[in-house]
Parts: C-alpha cells; structure tokens; sequence
C-alpha cells in the first residue's frame, strides 16, 4: 500500500476536503511510462481549484512532483531507473507513487535540493511563457514598460529576473507596503508599488513618466485587473495567467473599443497540447538552466510532512507568504 492525497466529489474548501488515503500499490508501469518514487511536491494555488470527481468516489490531488524514478515500461529509452525527475503537468501527482507518461518526467540537475526541484517547472514555465507572450508587442525590449502584477510571487519574481536578464523594464505591483519593500531590498533597480496606498496609479503613470505601458502581466484577476488595464496605452494587452480574486473582472466594451486594449490568457496546460515535443524540450532546458543559475529565485515558504496537508494548504493563501510550500512524502 502507499499513501496519496486525495478529495472527494463534492464542492468546499481545499483545506477542509484534502486528506492522507491509502491506495493500492501500482501495476508496473505500461508502455511508455516510468513508474516514480515521490520525495515531495509543490502547493501551488491553483491546485486547490480542485478537478471535478463523480460523486462517491475521490482522486487525488495535484499536478507538480519530483521523485527517483524506480521502474521504466516498454519503449522507454530515458529517464532511466535511479534518475531524478520532476513530473509536470500530472493531474494525481500528490502520491507516494505514480505511473506518468516518460514525456512530462525532467531531469533534475544534481546541484538542487528536492524542495527546489519540487517547483522546477510549473512556475519558471509560466514565467518563461509569460516572457514570450510579452514580447509579442514590439514596444517590449525598447522604452515599452511592462506592469508585473503580484510580482511578489513566485511567478512575478522569476518573471522580474527573466526580464532584467533580457533587459526588459518592468514595474511591480504588490498590495502591501511590506511586500514592496522586500522586492526593493532584492530587486533594487525595479520600482515597485503597493495598491495599499492611495493613488497607486498615478504613481504608475508617474514612474513611466510618458513611456507606453503596453503589457500587464496578472495573476489575479476582478476589479484590479481591471484598473491595470485602464494603465495600458493604446493597443495594449493584458496577460492573465490565473484567477485568484473571487469575483469577474469588471469590463465595459468602451474600454476595450476605445483604446484598442486586449485580453488574452495563458497557461501551461495550452504549451503542453499546442507545443511540439522539439520546442518543449527546448523550453525546459531553458528553465533547467535558469533554475539551476539561480536556485535562490525559488524560496520555500515552509515544508510539511505528508499527515499535515491541511495546515501546509492553509499556508498558501497566508497573508505575506513568500516562496512556495512544499510538502515532504
């Protein structure tokens, strides 16, 4: 028997649905599939958007682990068994063991500890795609300033290293004075503002002082994803790459019409299916390398063992978290 985190089908907090189960042990691993020991795994926030399960039953819980691979199938050339990996995009990675297709297992560099590896690929992939899409618009890379919404995050701080190493300028936006004053002490070339003080936007417009704002990059959505769109020059887009505020983003047709500002979405899910197995390859390697240069980029909030899922989920929405949580298997 092995243990995994799972949930049952009905709606609810993450917190309160997500529990320790014993599972039966796996069947080898079928043609094309590794079978891998998991050491840890990342609690990213929108793994609590828990996947739909028919009732009665339940499933378990995440996408993002790292591991020892411990059994190939048939037709597998590589990993090869005793080889670290980290498995993502896998819906049921949150187990003490897993069968998953060999194409989403990468290998892990030596040099990182299981906590970094754990998060090696979900974050700097969003964070390299965001860089891309950015780049789309031809003012990026010239005087063109890039808004980083919840750049605080893990997200928005690979983001703000991808970009100062492409010299690409940015402006940051966190919530708290706090949170702006940890980005300042690490990132001290990038403004950052905080949309606890009162006219942040101004301040915005201030700190582009005439240069265009032709992209905002933004994780949570609602009424403030709103008012970084209202930042945007003419022809402008914003990014959303995820939802965390509970409610809709407010939009009137006039400020979409009248400026020409666009929406567009972006999510690893999309890379996976639309991407060829040539430019994925070449786009891990890329984060590899970008993981393994600067491992200090990927901070660990906190790690907890297995029987205490509840308090490591609780821990993700803590106000003034930084880094990620990891838990230990």
């Amino acid at each position: 028997m092995a243990l995994a985190i799972t949930y049952p089908g009905v709606d609810g907090d993450a917190a309160d649905l997500l529990e320790v189960t014993e599972i039966d042990d796996l069947p080898l691993p079928g043609r094309g599939q590794i079978q891998v020991e998991v050491r840890a795994f990342s609690v990213h926030p929108g793994d609590l958007y828990l996947d739909p399960v028919p009732a009665g039953q339940r499933a378990i819980a995440g996408h993002e682990a790292t591991g020892v691979v411990t059994a190939v199938g048939p037709g597998v050339s590589a990993p090869a068994v005793g080889s670290r990996v980290t498995v993502f995009p896998y819906p049921g990675a949150w187990a003490q063991r897993i069968n998953v297709v060999a194409e989403l297992a990468f290998p892990v560099p030596d040099s990182l500890s299981d906590e970094v590896a754990a998060q090696m690929v979900c974050n700097p992939l969003t964070a390299l795609l965001l860089h891309r899409a950015a780049r789309n618009h031809f003012t990026v890379g010239f005087d063109g300033l890039i808004i980083n919404n919840a750049a605080n995050s893990a997200v928005g701080r690979l983001f703000t290293v991808w970009a100062e190493h492409h010299q690409i300028s940015t402006l940051s936006v966190v919530r708290s004075s706090a949170r702006a004053q940890q980005l300042i002490e690490r990132y001290p070339a990038v403004p950052v503002i905080s949309t606890d003080t009162d006219r942040w936007a101004e301040q915005v417009r201030a700190i582009a002082d005439g240069r265009p704002i032709p992209v905002a990059v933004d994780p949570v959505g609602g009424k403030l994803a709103s008012e970084l769109m209202a930042l945007l020059t003419p022809g402008g887009t914003l990014i959303s790459y995820g939802m965390l505020a509970p409610e809709n983003i407010p939009l009137h047709p006039s400020s979409v019409i009248d400026e020409e500002i666009g929406i567009r979405g972006l999510n690893v899910w999309r890379w996976l299916t639309s991407t060829s197995p040539e430019r994925r390859a070449s786009d891990i390697a890329t984060v590899a390398k970008l993981v393994a240069g600067q491992p200090s980029e990927l901070d660990v909030a906190a790690t907890y063992p297995l029987d205490q899922i509840t308090d490591a989920v609780r821990h993700v929405t803590k106000p003034g978290k930084v880094g990620t949580v990891i838990v230990r298997t």
